[in-house]
């Protein structure tokens, strides 16, 4: 299981992570891979994140992990704030993941027992990764009869690819 910290929840972070990673397909899986920087913004404005300005007015609610801080939790004996535990001490969100099995990948039963092997592959992974980086993996078909090795060595690949920094020559 990955912490609570290590998941993509909101829409907004898995659709900037496909719209704008890098992306790696292999076998059984795709990985979308975005490595990104806040930038920083005008003090009205909410920190940039992916290239794109999320604003906590366009929702109606705080935007949490998209660029902007954590509110701070006060404590009620009137004692300093404490910071948020999404960011760490740089203001850094650490390494997240989240999944995507459709149901062209099998029945609920399928479904889930292929988010649970590919989480708990993804686990070791997020260490290596530096902070503010998000990643999708996204499932196919063929990952419903495609063994736990099989896709360990599928995502170790995919991962691999999807870090490797852009070539300059274009493709022939």
């Amino acid at each position: 299981m990955l912490a609570a910290v290590q998941r993509l929840r909101r829409r907004e972070d898995f659709a900037a992570t496909i719209r704008n990673g890098r992306r790696a397909g292999r076998g059984a899986l795709v990985v979308h891979f975005l490595q990104s920087t806040v930038e920083p913004a005008p003090a009205d404005q909410p920190s940039a994140r992916a290239g794109f300005v999320v604003s906590a007015a366009d929702s109606g609610h705080p935007v949490v992990g998209a660029g902007v801080e954590a509110p701070a939790v006060d404590g009620s004996d009137g004692s300093a704030s404490r910071p948020s535990p999404l960011v760490d001490a740089t203001g850094a969100f650490p390494p997240r993941a989240g999944f995507v099995v459709s149901k062209a990948v099998g029945n609920a039963v399928v479904r889930n027992m292929v988010k649970r092997r590919l989480r708990h592959l993804v686990r070791p992974h997020l260490a290596d990764l530096p902070p503010d980086t998000m990643v999708v993996v996204r499932a196919l078909p063929a990952s419903a009869t495609a063994s736990y090795e099989d896709l360990g060595h599928d995502l170790e690949a995919a991962l691999t690819a999807a870090r490797r920094p852009k070539s300059r020559e274009g493709r022939r």
